[in-house]
């Protein structure tokens, strides 16, 4: 066997989020750490809106006044996420989800108390703490009390970047080393354990195909999510960089490997044999193209278990503006489907199993002018442009219910009798049917009324980001990688989307790089031996 060309005791593949958090964890323990990437580092974390989810009385939740305790974060989540992960570590989450922060806020991830005023999918750049799943949605009101734990990293627009920038910083002023350029191809296994990797590198290719490398990756990773072709071509170019290029290197761990690759929702072939009846062709891959399932099936060839790998999340944001949480969402039928107040990917997945992945907003002119009057303040350039679109394109707008219903092809006497029953149900102070608040609910009644098309197929007018949930199985004490024999595989740890964890059954902003930190200094403690 060819002698190994670097090592370190502990290699992390990866650095987005949780590959960043392992890292700096297994180097704060005492180990000397190698972290490679594919690409440049930063993952899906640095292209998302850097919410953490977090309670239970965080520093900021205090500083804003918000008194959370474990128990009603615990209440909530266990009626999220269901049987994600076990009782014991969900519990475990909640409990250290202040001293989480305080960890991230220690290492310079900087975070504000300013408390959104209104309910939004997320705030704009005035706001940086707010309701960030359903806590204040129908039901859930009745199982605990609804706070804000929507923790937004503090940097204008989308703030992943001041998310996982200063954990960055902050493993290299630590001593953490990081090869970017550097694709991982296989796990080594020695005696029963894994005890390397092997990858591909560019590290020692001239300066300037590193150059060209980094300009082809940064264009991949974020106008990449929009243009799907774009990418491809990139990722094209980069396969031939990496051909010419690329030299094969054998890096030893000597404590572990742990695995950080993020989900495959960048893998059309992967997803479809996973979720064959799910319409994910018509959203958005949610990720960089470093998403691709590689870190899964490397494990899996070593006899690594996965599981919830049909489980993706596809969100459907109806706000900002607020005011679109009073509307009506219906199906091709003219039927009511959710309480609209619930989040994005709630409704996302009703639209999933509605007859043709059809699906429509009703609001009327009062309704329809609150919102344009709420949009500009409420929002973020990139909301008020999806929501512009929304608004413009696509419509079907009519004097009656009736007549709006008949240009969108919805039966419209169906129609009529929901926006009825709707409307009789405000008026006679009933229980609304699927729960909705009565401070959120609002009849409709005003001509003229709009319906505005949320269906999976209007991805160019509305797009529907959407990512795989599911990854490998690990021990949920420690992070290392079940096997399918049972029993874990020696050597070997995952975390974020990579492995099953907590967000694995329903996502909610902020969850899934909560569980990245949770995850990642899980595997990066255990990960030191």
């Amino acid at each position: 066997m060819r002698a190994w060309d670097s090592a370190a005791d502990v290699v992390v593949v990866g650095y987005g989020g949780a590959g960043v958090t392992a890292a700096l964890t297994a180097r704060e323990a005492g180990a000397d750490v190698l972290a490679i990437d594919r690409y440049l580092g930063g993952g899906a974390t640095a292209l998302s809106g850097g919410i953490v989810y977090a309670g239970g009385g965080t520093w900021v939740q205090r500083d804003a006044g918000i008194d959370d305790d474990v128990d009603t974060m615990l209440a909530y989540l266990e009626a999220e996420v269901g049987d994600a992960v076990s009782a014991a570590t969900l519990r475990r989450f909640c409990e250290q989800s202040p001293a989480m922060i305080d960890w991230m806020t220690e290492h310079g991830v900087p975070f504000q108390a300013s408390l959104c005023p209104y309910k939004t999918s997320y705030p704009s750049d005035d706001y940086y703490l707010y309701y960030s799943g359903s806590e204040n949605s129908g039901g859930y009101r009745d199982l605990a009390k609804p706070r804000q734990r929507g923790h937004r990293a503090h940097g204008p627009g989308v703030s992943g970047k001041a998310l996982f920038g200063p954990l960055a910083a902050s493993a290299a002023d630590r001593g953490v080393r990081v090869r970017t350029g550097t694709r991982a191809t296989r796990l080594v296994v020695e005696d029963g354990r894994v005890t390397g990797i092997e990858a591909i590198t560019i590290a020692d290719a001239p300066a300037s195909v590193r150059r060209r490398f980094a300009a082809l990756a940064r264009i991949s990773a974020k106008p990449g999510v929009y243009h799907p072709g774009l990418r491809a071509a990139m990722e094209a170019l980069l396969t031939r960089i990496e051909r010419k290029h690329g030299r094969p290197v054998r890096i030893q761990a000597k404590s572990g490997v742990v695995l950080t690759t993020g989900g495959f929702i960048a893998n059309g072939a992967m997803v479809a044999r996973h979720a064959p009846d799910y319409p994910w062709s018509q959203g958005l891959p949610l990720g960089t193209a470093g998403d691709d399932g590689s870190g899964i099936t490397m494990a899996q060839d070593i006899g690594a278990a996965s599981g919830k790998l049909d489980a993706l999340s596809t969100w459907r944001f109806i706000a900002p503006p607020s005011a679109m949480f009073g509307a009506i969402a219906v199906n091709s039928l003219g039927q009511r489907m959710i309480d609209e107040s619930r989040y994005g990917a709630a409704l996302g997945a009703a639209i999933a199993t509605s007859p043709g992945n059809r699906a429509w907003l009703l609001v009327d002119a009062e309704l329809d002018r609150d919102a344009r009057e709420q949009l500009g303040p409420q929002s973020v350039w990139f909301q008020r442009m999806q929501t512009e679109r929304l608004l413009r394109i696509g419509t079907s707008r009519g004097r009656t219910v009736e007549e709006a219903a008949t240009r969108a092809g919805i039966d419209p006497a169906t129609l009529r009798d929901t926006v009825d029953a709707h409307n009789r149900a405000i008026e006679h102070n009933l229980p609304d049917p699927f729960g909705k608040p009565d401070d959120i609910r609002r009849p409709l009644r005003t001509g003229p009324f709009t319906l505005l098309d949320i269906s999976f197929t209007a991805r160019l007018t509305y797009p529907m980001p959407m990512l795989t949930l599911g990854g490998l199985l690990v021990d949920e004490d420690t992070g290392a990688v079940r096997a399918e024999a049972g029993g874990v595989v020696p050597g070997l740890f995952a975390a974020g989307r990579a492995a099953v964890g907590i967000c694995s059954n329903s996502y909610v902003s902020g969850l899934s790089l909560a569980d990245c930190v949770f995850s990642g200094r899980r595997a990066g403690t255990h990960a030191v031996a």
